[in-house]
């Protein structure tokens, strides 16, 4: 929590149980009008061990990472598990979207996988989502009873990489409704529409009512009332 001695806290610290900067940078943005520093998790516990991430589910994963980074922090955490979901492939490749191609496979890997277990998958075939799943932990409520928000976004995965934005598989990720891969989108839009950027906004209303509630406990405390 952010504030000068003596004075009331105008920020709560929120630390993001994750090391990737693109993903900071997009949630710094869709969260800039709370009273809200978010920080990677690195910057405050600098031996932070990332959980594994072993869950089944995008949820469970989320669960894991918001927990761990709670416990070895003391702050409220935030943390997403999101990937891609192809229909021709049963979901996949789902929880496993990081590591598609192998453990610790670069972007570039996992697309080049991709692209070519869809090799023989006609254009109207090659439906897919970017599903996201958020989880907010409190370390001073139940560790064991995050907040959860999801969102989503349809598309096609494209027969080559398009775009020089993003990351992971945003180049292949094509939305038919603005007619552009997440490559191409310009912040704002890709936050209007990205599966990351509706979840961030369905966990605003309880982000928001959890960072007011610390605030006014601070001011309470502060003020001995």
């Amino acid at each position: 929590m952010s504030s000068g001695q003596g004075e009331e806290p105008r920020l709560v610290t929120v630390v993001l149980a994750s090391h990737n900067r693109g993903k900071l940078a997009e949630l710094r943005a869709l969260f800039a009008h709370l009273p809200v520093e978010l920080v990677e998790v690195s910057e405050v516990a600098h031996a932070f061990a990332p959980p594994v991430e072993d869950g089944d589910t995008f949820e469970a994963n989320a669960f894991l990472k918001a927990r761990a980074a709670a416990e070895a922090t003391q702050l409220v955490a935030l943390a997403d598990d999101s990937g891609l979901e192809v229909d021709a492939l049963g979901g996949r490749p789902g929880v496993r979207s990081a590591r598609y191609a192998h453990e610790g496979a670069t972007d570039a890997e996992n697309n080049a996988a991709l692209l070519a277990a869809l090799q023989e998958v006609e254009d109207p075939e090659r439906t897919a989502r970017f599903r996201c799943v958020m989880a907010l932990v409190d370390p001073f409520a139940d560790l064991d009873k995050p907040i959860y928000a999801e969102g989503r976004c349809e598309g096609l995965v494209v027969k080559s990489p398009t775009g020089e934005s993003g990351f992971g598989y945003d180049p292949l990720f094509l939305v038919p409704t603005v007619g552009k891969t997440y490559a191409e989108l310009d912040d704002a839009t890709k936050n209007q529409i990205s599966h990351r950027g509706r979840a961030a906004r369905a966990m605003l209303p309880q982000l928001a009512s959890l960072v007011e509630a610390r605030l006014l406990e601070a001011k309470r405390v502060l003020g001995g009332g």
